[in-house]
């Protein structure tokens, strides 16, 4: 396992991070608790869940996991989504995000959370109030960094700007969907990180199992995670396109060629991406889960990397395709 520091910070994680998003819920709580054990054995040091996780039962379930190595590890988790039926149970208020914590950190059985993210723009909510009690969490020492999760480029760099301004701690981080089949950040927001030093941190790696390679043609599934009838990202007709499947047949073929599982060569793309710091991956069984950590420990070659990154490249389109015309380089 290698580590890297997260964007600007000095903060240290290791090169892929434990997410949680099933414990409590497809992951029983005992096979939850040994996963978190063993990714500590294999390396791992970053644990990512959310306040919203199976209903705060996968903080609960990481809490019960990590107490007595609390030191060891760096932990994250998100707020912002609905948590109860009261007006003030979702968004970025700064009732909202004080209770947040407050709750996370009681149900995580510790006084301090690494990293506190903020999951998803609250368009009610000014940045300003919300940054303001980002920054107050921070100077009380219940959260060491902050960072933010599915922003558009201009959320993002208004939050850095507003931050800037006021002083303010200033996101460290981000978390997008991204992976070799979802790779729409590559529009704006990843050249806005590598270019303001914001860490990036992948959920979705696998893209909702597709990259696992298991599906076969362009009709609904029966079994898997994209059988489920889900809606928004993880749904088949979000992953299940022609496009989709020409490159996981790419996958495929060298995942041949180098004796390597399709989730561990997809997985193995992202940790050698520019700009990539530690993706996020979930696994529903300790099979799963060895399959996914021995994505670390070797690199593809640059050829076989290369194929990947065109074979899944975002189409040439406007004001990309103009800036690069008449870029200047010395």
């Amino acid at each position: 396992m290698q580590y890297k520091t997260v964007g600007k910070s000095g903060l240290v994680v290791s090169e892929l991070c434990l997410g949680t998003m099933t414990f409590g819920k497809a992951t029983p709580e005992d096979e939850s608790i040994t996963m978190i054990a063993q990714f500590l054995e294999d390396g791992g040091n970053f644990i990512d869940t959310a306040d919203v996780y199976v209903g705060g039962t996968s903080e609960e379930i990481v809490g019960k996991a990590i107490k007595e190595k609390r030191q060891d590890i760096i932990l994250a988790t998100k707020v912002r989504m609905k948590v109860g039926d009261r007006p003030n149970d979702v968004g970025y208020s700064r009732k909202r995000v004080m209770d947040g914590i407050e709750a996370s950190l009681k149900r995580l059985q510790t006084d301090y959370v690494d990293l506190y993210q903020l999951h998803v723009w609250d368009q009610l909510t000014p940045i300003e109030e919300t940054l303001r009690t980002l920054d107050d969490l921070i100077s009380s020492g219940k959260v060491r960094y902050i960072g933010c999760s599915n922003f558009l480029a201009w959320q993002l760099m208004k939050s850095l700007s507003v931050s800037e301004q006021k002083g303010f701690a200033k996101f460290i981080s981000i978390q997008p969907q991204y992976s070799l089949v979802n790779r729409e950040m590559d529009r704006e927001v990843m050249s806005l990180c590598i270019e303001e030093g914001i860490g990036v941190l992948p959920w979705g790696p696998l893209g909702s199992g597709f990259l696992s390679g298991k599906y076969e043609g362009l009709e609904t599934p029966t079994l898997g995670r994209l059988s489920q009838g889900l809606e928004g990202e993880s749904s088949w007709e979000n992953k299940g396109l022609a496009r989709n499947f020409h490159i996981v047949n790419k996958v495929k073929e060298i995942s041949k060629q180098i004796g390597k599982t399709p989730a561990q060569v997809s997985l193995n793309w992202l940790l050698m991406k520019e700009g990539v710091t530690s993706p996020i991956f979930g696994a529903r069984t300790l099979e799963q889960y060895k399959e996914n950590i021995g994505a670390t420990g070797w690199r593809l070659s640059e050829e076989h990397f290369n194929e990947l990154d065109e074979a899944s490249a975002l189409p040439s389109e406007y004001p990309t395709r103009f800036i690069e015309k008449f870029r200047r380089e010395l």
